[in-house]
């Protein structure tokens, strides 16, 4: 199955909408579309694993925690977290890559850094 993505609240506007612009096929729903503001992580990740949607964000202090809890009782499509500050164009270029080059099943109940 094919790659898709959930933007957290807290993930770059800037890195989406230059990876939709260099790759418009990639099904990237943004925090915004789905309506995640003021939502605690646990039910961000409820919606992007109901979505089918590998979750995108820089929450590197609090979402791998709640990831951890999630998967102990519940299935996800996968947790990428992309360091903030990380080169717009090296972010673009990786997610791009796991969009053309894997498949979503890959990505179930893992977290994947960028960078590694």
């Amino acid at each position: 199955m094919q790659v898709r993505f959930q933007g957290d609240y807290d993930f770059s506007g800037i890195i989406i909408r230059a990876l939709l612009r260099q790759e418009p096929a990639i099904d990237f729903q943004t925090a915004h579309a789905a309506g995640l503001e003021g939502l605690s992580d646990e039910q961000v990740l409820a919606i992007a694993a109901r979505e089918g949607r590998i979750l995108v964000s820089h929450d590197r202090a609090t979402m791998p925690y709640h990831f951890a809890n999630f998967i102990a009782h519940a299935t996800s499509p996968g947790l990428i977290l992309v360091t903030q500050g990380y080169s717009i164009q090296q972010a673009v270029y990786e997610l791009q890559l796991i969009w053309a080059a894997s498949t979503a099943e890959e990505y179930v109940n893992r977290i994947v850094s960028i960078p590694q």
